[in-house]
């Protein structure tokens, strides 16, 4: 059985462990007329701790495990048969075998056939012996559970108990994750700066990673300044803000402060559906009808304006963030307390005022939460910007000419056949410490700016 089918088994087992240790309960609190020291429910919640995690957390050693097992065992026996194959050989037959085992390739030779069909009968065994084992370990730790059963147990601290290990332990494995990849993003930068000045890199005016062909070109070893990149993000995030901000901002205080029910019902949807519209869609927009757009209003104006321009991409963006300042802001406002309202109403001020000089400086916070979600979506987005702004890094902060990312560079850089230890590949990680730290920066800033701006209320 696959991993989906056995978690619902597990899942199913769970819910019958729950009915049948609940029911347990209330037979023997009739039976002995006792009072116990949880509600049933504890007890059934109880039963499905046991009954569901030991079998899971199996389930998974297994999924993890049983690959690794089976590609170290045949890679022997690949050996075996044939002892003068390298590594990338053996790792070349065994892929192979595999694809045989899925029906994708055909084989003459007997030999890797004979490999491919005991490859075949050990995944299968391999799958029941998994199948029945986690099956068979989640009916026990029920029947255990279940039959032990003691009224006199406080079930409900065991289940707090288990729901507070749950989730530190979520919280310790998103920390975890977070320093894996500050760690594994550094370590390849390091790597990058070995080879490149760190100077050079941070301060440099000039971005061409592709390396020359001839000495005597300019860059002959590839040029890695980030300045012309992190302006280009900056520029695109920037014009998206500009247009995401008003807009959402507005739209988050007429929902919130001035329309009606039926009103609201109608518009909100509406805003977040351009939250659900995949980021392809929106630069085919921008490519096909904000960017010509935008030339054909400069060639009437006669500006010079970019088939591919920042202005058009950052515009699109900022359409794309709306939902995301618009549905945040609304939540934020709406949860500002209705008292606040009536006493300034109370006091004469109008809803202008009450707004302007009560309602937001109560939401500050939140508002300057939903806009570092916005800017760090804009920041992060690559599909439009490589759709209509282009790739052409330039030390320009002029939005009717074509500039290039951050984030759409890290994706060039690392699109193809390329090797880890190259400087090229290596600048992308580079790049993305450097993002890293910006971003880190602009949150840190923001957040002590609605810090010291926030008003407490009571």
């Amino acid at each position: 059985m696959s991993f989906l089918v056995l978690t619902f088994v597990l899942i199913s087992c769970s819910s019958i462990s729950y009915l049948l240790c609940r029911n347990r309960v209330l037979y023997k609190i009739k039976l002995s007329e006792s009072k116990p020291k949880s509600l049933p429910k504890y007890y059934g919640q109880h039963a499905v701790i046991w009954s569901f995690f030991p079998a899971f957390i199996l389930l998974l050693a297994f999924t993890t495990a049983t690959p690794k097992l089976l590609d170290s065992l045949y890679s022997q026996s690949i050996f075996e048969i044939y002892p003068e194959s390298s590594p990338a050989q053996i790792q070349l037959i065994l892929s192979k075998v595999k694809n045989i085992v899925r029906g994708a390739v055909l084989s003459d030779d007997p030999l890797i056939n004979g490999i491919a069909n005991d490859f075949a009968s050990s995944t299968k065994n391999f799958k029941i012996i998994k199948s029945l084992s986690i099956v068979l370990l989640s009916v026990l730790c029920s029947i255990i559970f279940i039959r032990r059963v003691n009224l006199s147990t406080n079930a409900r601290d065991s289940v707090e108990t288990f729901m507070r290990v749950g989730f530190l332990t979520a919280a310790v494995i998103a920390i975890l994750t977070t320093i894996a990849i500050i760690a594994s993003l550094s370590f390849e930068a390091v790597r990058f700066f070995s080879l490149y000045n760190f100077f050079d890199f941070i301060f440099g005016l000039h971005w061409a990673p592709n390396i020359a062909i001839r000495e005597d070109q300019v860059a002959a070893k590839g040029s890695f300044g980030m300045i012309p990149v992190l302006l280009g993000t900056i520029v695109v995030a920037t014009i998206a803000m500009f247009v995401a901000l008003p807009i959402g901002l507005f739209s988050a205080i007429y929902l919130s402060e001035f329309a009606s029910k039926r009103v609201r019902d109608i518009i909100k949807p509406i805003l977040e559906i351009l939250a659900g519209i995949p980021t392809v869609v929106y630069g085919y927009f921008a490519a096909l009808t904000a960017a010509p757009f935008f030339r054909d209003l400069g060639a009437g104006l006669g500006v010079s304006v970019s088939s591919e321009s920042a202005l058009a991409a950052g515009c699109v963006m900022g359409i794309m963030i709306i939902p995301f300042i618009s549905s945040l802001s609304d939540d934020v406002i709406r949860s500002v307390p209705q008292s606040l309202r009536d006493g300034s109403l109370g006091l004469g001020a109008t809803r202008a005022e009450t707004i302007t000089k009560v309602i937001l400086p109560a939401a500050l916070p939140g508002l300057v939460g939903a806009f570092l979600l916005a800017v760090s979506r804009a920041i992060g987005e690559t599909m439009i910007v490589v759709m209509a702004a282009g790739l052409s890094a330039k030390l320009t902060v002029n939005p009717l000419e074509t500039v290039t990312t951050v984030t759409v560079q890290i994706v060039s850089l690392l699109t193809g056949d390329t090797e880890f230890d190259d400087i090229k590949t290596l600048s992308a990680f580079g790049l993305g410490l450097a993002l890293f730290t910006f971003t880190l920066l602009l949150n840190v800033l923001a957040l002590t700016i609605s810090r010291r701006l926030a008003e407490r209320y009571d």
